[in-house]
């Protein structure tokens, strides 16, 4: 089954200290458009 069109952002530090942190774009039915998911503590 295919999991959809899902984009994987990555960004990455231009400090050059290999600091990285990764962004998912998909749906949320809450506001019922597609969204940003930032990676990060609970």
């Amino acid at each position: 089954m295919p999991k959809g069109n899902r984009t994987i952002i990555q960004l990455v530090s231009s400090a050059g200290t290999g600091y990285v942190e990764l962004q998912l774009r998909k749906y949320d039915p809450r506001v019922r458009k597609h969204v940003l998911f930032v990676e990060g503590k609970p």
